[in-house]
Parts: C-alpha cells; structure tokens; sequence
C-alpha cells in the first residue's frame, strides 16, 4: 500500500482479480498498455467478471514517453475511485514511477519524499536502463529546486523526453 487505498503491483492473474473484488478494488490501473496478446485479454476478463473498472496506460520502463501519456494517467488518478491498484509486469519500474507519480500529484508529497518507491525495495535498479525514470524524476526535482511548479504544469509546459534521454544517456557512459 502506497497511500490510503492505493496499492502497487506486478501483473495480477485472474484468480488475484477476483481476489481483489474480494476485498473492495475498485479499480485496476494496468502500466503495460493494452494488447491482443493473452496476459491481458485474461487481466479484462477477470476485471469485467468481477466488477472491477480497468484502465490502461502504455508507459515505458525502459525509455521515456510523451508527455500526453503521463498526462493521462495524472488524469486516470484524478477521477480513480479508490481503493484501486497500479500495476505493471514486474511492479518494480513503470509501477514505482506510477506510485510517485501519485504521492506527488495526489498526495502532495515532495519528489525526495515520493522517490522511496523508485527502490533496490521493489527491485527497482537506479544504474540500468529503467534509470531512465529516475532521470525523470531528477529533472523534475531540479526544476522544483528553482521554483514551485506542480508536476502537471511541469509535464505540459516543460517535459522534455529528448534532453532527458540524453542526460541520462550521457551519465550512463
């Protein structure tokens, strides 16, 4: 549990779905996109034969995506009715930048605060590829240091994937 109601996760199976309508999930927030493949074709079934809304967000674990997808999950999270749960595959990357994503924006805590999700805790690996998402993170929290700007704002106005790509790039080398 992230926050009150709010839980982060690798990819549940059906039994866990109808477990998760068990115990009150609302709503499931899948990281990994929608696809034809089986994995999730299972995740919609159960989500629908249990009554549980089913919201999907293709975000990158190993690469940065436009700024209009993270804008949409800041959307997702916004109209979420708890108690709901963010997972990815694994729930180690995409689900820890989600579960800062929402501490930050939802929470109102600050990027050190929300950071404690991006950890070797939940198998996240700072110094690999998925280090990407805390040079997100990191640009973020420069910005912040400069001036106030709510991770929205930052995300419409300034974002930019390219310059932190390769940054991170760059560091990495």
């Amino acid at each position: 549990e992230i926050a009150p109601g709010v839980w982060r996760s690798n990819q549940p199976s059906p039994a866990r779905i109808r477990g998760y309508a068990a115990r009150g999930i609302r709503r499931i927030i899948n990281l990994r996109g929608t696809s034809s493949r089986g994995v999730y074709s299972l995740e919609q079934v159960a989500a629908i034969e249990s009554g549980i809304a089913l919201s999907s967000h293709a975000i990158g674990s190993r690469r940065l995506v436009g700024a209009d997808q993270y804008l949409a999950l800041l959307d997702d999270f916004e109209r979420a009715e708890r108690p709901l749960v963010i997972h990815c595959k694994s729930g180690a990357d995409r689900a820890g930048l989600a579960s800062a994503f929402w501490l930050i924006h939802i929470e109102g805590q600050s990027v050190a605060e929300a950071r404690r999700m991006m950890s070797l805790k939940f198998l996240h690996v700072r110094r690999s590829k998925t280090g990407v998402l805390d040079a997100l993170l990191d640009a973020y929290e420069a910005r912040c240091r400069e001036a106030p700007i709510s991770l929205r704002d930052w995300l419409q106005t300034e974002y930019d994937r390219e310059a932190i790509t390769a940054r991170f790039q760059g560091a990495a080398r």
